[in-house]
């Protein structure tokens, strides 16, 4: 009697998920645009692509969606890779075939930047610090060395040597770029402390922030992690409903147990109280984070608008549902885009590929965001790195990581 029940139960809880999934479209009708931009507006576009760390080797249909997207104005785009940068446990040994086959899934990600000359940064993600096993300090620094001489000065990985961060990227008087590695608050095995880093501690890292959001002046400030701090999909608590077939999975994940990489596990809800404490005085304009491997824009604490963009793999995607908070959300592959006017606008673009690598515009808005005293632009300053005993910035370019 007790397994009828459970079997019932499980049938019920995933008919009744299937019909809030909304099926891989955009949830509750939610996907709309608004109008386009005159090209000589621009002063910056900042591109958010999450969890391509096992591009196609035939051809990864989204990385050549990037490489159109940026090579229409590499002078005026940045892009930023969320993490989980080398599937399944980050860079190996590379005298391993797991170790060159590392190599290779960071330099498809690499070609677009090397190809149209485009400045970008490197998130680490939980795959990359091997999902938490004792050699993932040592696979994220190989990983960050690699990039950071592949780079020469175009791009590089951040925060380095295993370090949470904060790095500040000042991309001229536009935008102020947070850089932090939300994997070192839920690492269980070694990782570099205040011997190493500066800060090297969770109540440096919190103070660290606030002192970033407070000196960025009239920038925009967009604080990019790996994790985020909430979702409508398998990581924020929201399964398919297959899943609930085998209910004590959902359960348990939802429960917190098992659950160091969900939003509900105990060291996660710890580190989203923590970056939340620090977003209170000066609310960051964006937190953007990839590890769900979908499509969302969420307009909720504790920023002005949380994003998810964990699309970087062509049919790589998990179910998504629609929450509070909720303005956008499709389970898809893609990647956004925040465009950032002379006039101090700033247009959010979230964009859908296909397997021929065609980007679609399914959704845009307008950031609520207050306009800037006067003209600004991308390319009027140079980037300013972060300065410190063991985070350097993401280099200028022509000079070396």
């Amino acid at each position: 009697m007790m397994k009828d029940w459970t079997r019932r139960a499980a049938l019920a809880a995933g008919a009744a998920l299937l019909a809030s999934a909304g099926c891989g479209k955009p949830a509750a009708g939610l996907g709309r645009v608004v109008g386009p931009l005159p090209a000589d507006s621009v002063a910056l576009n900042l591109v958010l692509i999450g969890d391509a760390g096992l591009p196609n080797p035939e051809g990864e249909p989204v990385l050549r969606a990037l490489q159109a997207e940026i090579a229409a104005a590499p002078e005026k785009s940045f892009v930023v890779f969320l993490g989980d940068n080398i599937y399944p446990v980050g860079l190996s040994d590379t005298l391993t075939a797991e170790g060159r086959e590392g190599l290779r899934i960071l330099r498809a990600q690499m070609q677009p930047l090397r190809d149209t000359g485009t400045r970008g940064v490197f998130v680490p993600g939980n795959h990359d610090w091997a999902q938490g096993a004792p050699e993932g300090w040592a696979n994220i620094v190989r990983q960050e060395r690699f990039i950071n001489i592949e780079g020469a000065g175009l791009f590089g990985m951040e925060p380095r040597d295993g370090c949470p961060g904060p790095v500040i990227v000042d991309l001229g008087v536009v935008l102020r770029l947070i850089v932090i590695d939300s994997h070192w608050w839920l690492h269980p095995a070694t990782k570099p402390g205040r011997d190493r880093c500066n800060p090297g501690t969770e109540q440096g890292v919190v103070d660290s922030l606030r002192v970033a959001l407070a000196t960025a002046g009239e920038r925009r400030t967009v604080v990019v992690a790996h994790h985020p701090v909430v979702s409508g999909g398998q990581h924020g608590g929201y399964f398919d409903w297959p899943t609930y077939l085998f209910p004590f999975h959902p359960w348990a994940r939802t429960a917190g147990l098992f659950a160091r990489q969900d939003v509900t596990g105990r060291e996660y809800r710890h580190m989203t109280a923590e970056l939340s404490r620090a977003f209170v005085v000066d609310t960051p304009t964006v937190y953007a984070a990839g590890h769900e491997h979908s499509l969302q824009v969420f307009r909720r604490d504790p920023a002005r608008y949380l994003l998810v963009s964990g699309g970087g793999i062509y049919g790589h995607t998990t179910p998504t549902r629609a929450i509070t908070g909720i303005r956008y959300i499709r389970q898809a592959s893609g990647y956004q885009r925040i465009t950032f006017l002379d006039d101090g606008r700033a247009r959010l673009s979230v964009m859908v590929v296909d397997a021929q690598g065609n980007a679609t515009e399914d959704f845009s808005t307008w950031l609520d965001v207050p306009p800037l005293r006067g003209s600004a632009s991308a390319t009027s300053s140079p980037i300013v790195p972060a300065q410190s005993d063991t985070t350097h910035g993401v280099p200028t370019p022509g000079g070396r990581p």
